[in-house]
């Protein structure tokens, strides 16, 4: 009980009444140090764990005090893989001072369920046990929930993970948000969403101007705020608007992917001519409606195939095809690879892959003699 955490707790409060947020952590102050463990796993983001953590050197550094101190920790210690082939190193939990830690979150990416092992697993509810904060990024919630630390909370992972943690934790609430702060569990999608809660945090227990002046010293970009999503409704990243009929139209094709509609009940729902939505799907994404919509359904089956250990008749029927023979086709066409293949390539990590496995390399064209 190193920070005083009811300031999160206070702003959760007022941005998400609904859960009756109390104080994260009773006690402590902002002349503390407050004590961070990372664990890390096999493969895990790199780029979502730096984000994370800089912040608070710049808070240290400012202040010219050790406000936050962290570790990188791992069950056997020593160097671990990032998945774009950077090697960190790390503390083995025995020497790293697990039961010191005010805040332990943990950051995976790839396989999240291969390591869940049984030392992971007791460092997580020990720490739950002593009321600490418990957070996960990128896939890090995977993880927490399959301690069984995350049931009846709200948490949220990365988009591509976000319908295979809908189908393995029922019990536990997902968000598209960017991070979810819910009592004392902390998630967060990861990538640069790692840095805005890491200032968030520096904020509620530090105040304005050190987050502030945090932000600065790391070139952050306006932060955003506690719900913002992952994916905003209005603007794409490099400031390309989508009409809001098309925004529309796939919010209905999306809300509708076990039990698919015709594109003329779809037409319908958003007041548009089959004509009038052909069009426009032509302009903004470069698909008809119909390919659009089979394309979404099978990167749902993608998430599954590769990151549950479904049948492909429960993932098959999951994302709309009535027929197993249908989805085979219709995934190997999508992704260059069928299902039963992919559930196996599909889980090496990119760096580490010949080529994309969902885009099979163009043959070569034959010279002309």
């Amino acid at each position: 009980m190193v920070v005083n955490f009811t300031c999160l707790a206070a702003l959760s409060t007022v941005e998400n009444e609904q859960k009756g947020v109390g104080d994260m952590v009773e006690g402590g102050g902002p002349d503390r140090t407050t004590e961070l463990r990372i664990a890390v796993t096999p493969f895990f983001n790199l780029a979502a764990t730096m984000s994370f953590i800089d912040p608070f050197r710049a808070a240290n550094y400012l202040e010219g005090t050790t406000l936050f101190r962290w570790q990188l920790v791992s069950e056997a210690g020593g160097m671990v893989t990032a998945s774009n082939g950077v090697e960190v190193n790390t503390a083995r939990f025995s020497e790293a001072g697990m039961n010191k830690a005010d805040m332990l979150f943990v950051s995976s990416s790839w396989e999240p369920e291969r390591h869940v092992s049984a030392a992971l697993r007791a460092n997580l509810r020990n720490a739950a046990k002593r009321q600490a904060i418990l957070g996960g990024l990128d896939t890090g919630a995977f993880i927490l929930a399959h301690a069984g630390l995350l049931e009846n909370y709200t948490a949220t992972v990365h988009y591509e993970h976000i319908d295979a943690f809908q189908e393995l934790f029922p019990k536990t609430g997902i968000s598209e948000a960017l991070w979810v702060i819910d009592r004392r569990r902390v998630t967060c999608s990861g990538g640069a969403a790692s840095l805005d809660l890491a200032l968030h945090l520096i904020q509620q227990s530090h105040g304005s101007a050190l987050a502030n002046a945090a932000a600065r010293y790391v070139f952050a970009p306006p932060i955003r705020a506690h719900g913002a999503l992952q994916y905003p409704e209005n603007t794409e990243p490099l400031g390309n608007s989508v009409p809001t009929n098309v925004r529309a139209a796939i919010r209905v094709m999306e809300a509708n992917l076990e039990t698919p509609l015709s594109i003329a009940d779809v037409c319908r729902h958003v007041g548009l001519s089959h004509r009038q939505l052909d069009r426009l799907f032509a302009q903004c994404v470069r698909k008809t409606p119909a390919l659009y919509y089979r394309d979404i359904r099978l990167d749902r089956a993608r998430g599954l195939v590769t990151q549950t250990d479904l049948t492909m008749s429960e993932i098959a029927f999951a994302s709309g095809f009535s027929s197993q023979v249908h989805f085979s086709r219709a995934y190997k066409d999508r992704f260059g690879l069928p299902p039963s293949k992919d559930r196996v390539q599909g889980r090496i990590p990119f760096e580490f892959r010949a080529w994309p496995m969902h885009r099979a390399p163009k043959p070569k064209a034959k010279k002309v003699k």
